[in-house]
């Protein structure tokens, strides 16, 4: 406004700095150009389709006509919108963390780690600053019997390329636990316990799902597919938390927040009814590209029938802090110390706080 412009230019004229001004901010999507004496409106949103057109041309080669019209079409009708949870105050301190923490809490999470896994450093300081004392366990410290995993509460597998992917996302991650005896029993031990809590993120997902740790009650077990694109989508999408009964995203129901994807595998194949899962994450949209993998009914997330174990594709711990994500409220932006996502991993340190034998 007039107030700023005049600010701008105190301040310039007190640097003795010639300036000229050449545009005004408007509301409306479009820009008025003079040039002499000839006035030129340029409508925003018709040449974002023209810059666009380029891209949907190529990605047709990519991802095929269908997904690619979709995108051309879609880009520009879903937008990302933010709902906070209602007692939300953005602050370290209404969780009563600190950042600084030097001290151990005796509330322990596992990361387990396998050959091109990528998220564990985000992961691992997410738990870190929600009050758990995070311990790093390599799949090669179960197989050879050096971790048992019977001094932690919560186990973590990360997002990334496990094994390269060769054989599948997470085939051979998931291998590893089957064909070893020493992993195997370390895995169905933890399980059985019922003061135990387990994420899987992207890869880590794969994972769950692959070992049928969600849902083994199940006569039939669900799997992950590529994309309906055929190709790695990453971008920053909008997320809805239904309500739902899972330890770590109860209090985040009804909630609407940003969050990144990175992945080549996945949809959601659910053979058993949508009524049978406990879906805790469906993307803001159902169709692409804000729907990325072409999951039914737009899922992003489910959960054990007992909410204590999740698996997801997005990736919270890569948008605990607003300055992470691709989009935040304008209102919130400098004010937020940290975004909802930390609230899940908050829950979880909680709960284990509560049942821990």
């Amino acid at each position: 406004d007039d107030k700023d412009m005049q600010k701008a230019t105190g301040v310039l004229d007190s640097y003795g700095i010639r300036h000229l001004c050449i545009g005004k901010p408007q509301d409306e999507r479009a820009l008025l150009l003079t040039h002499q004496d000839k006035d030129y409106l340029l409508f925003i949103d018709y040449l974002r389709d023209i810059w666009f057109e380029s891209s949907y041309l190529l990605d047709r080669k990519q991802s095929g006509e269908a997904c690619a019209k979709k995108r051309f079409l879609n880009y520009k009708k879903q937008p990302i919108r933010y709902r906070f949870p209602k007692e939300f105050k953005g602050t370290l301190n209404s969780y009563g963390l600190e950042a600084d923490r030097r001290k151990p809490t005796g509330i322990k999470a596992a990361i387990i780690r396998e050959k091109g896994v990528n998220g564990d450093r985000e992961m691992a300081y997410s738990l870190y600053l929600a009050g758990f004392d995070v311990k790093d366990v390599h799949m090669t410290d179960l197989t050879s019997g050096r971790e048992t995993l019977d001094d932690v509460n919560m186990i973590v597998f990360c997002g990334g390329f496990s094994n390269s992917d060769v054989l599948g996302s997470a085939k051979g991650w998931a291998g590893g636990f089957l064909w070893n005896d020493k992993a195997k029993a370390a895995l169905k031990k933890f399980y059985a316990r019922p003061d135990t809590l387990s994420l899987g993120i992207c890869n880590g997902c794969q994972l769950m799902i692959e070992l049928n740790l969600i849902n083994p009650e199940h006569s039939q077990k669900a799997t992950m597919l590529h994309n309906d694109s055929h190709k790695f989508e990453s971008q920053f999408i909008g997320l809805t938390i239904p309500e739902n009964n899972s330890v770590m995203f109860k209090s985040l129901s009804g909630s609407k927040l940003g969050i990144w994807v990175a992945h080549g595998e996945g949809k959601f194949n659910l053979p058993e009814g949508m009524e049978n899962y406990n879906v805790v994450a469906r993307y803001a949209y159902r169709s692409y590209p804000a729907n990325p993998n072409g999951s039914p009914d737009g899922i992003a997330g489910i959960a054990s029938a007992d909410g204590r174990h999740l698996a997801m594709m997005p990736h919270l711990e890569r948008a605990i802090f607003p300055w992470q994500c691709g989009y935040y409220p304008e209102n919130r932006r400098s004010a937020d110390e940290v975004t909802p996502w930390i609230e899940a991993f908050v829950n979880a340190r909680r709960w284990i706080e509560q049942h821990k034998k």
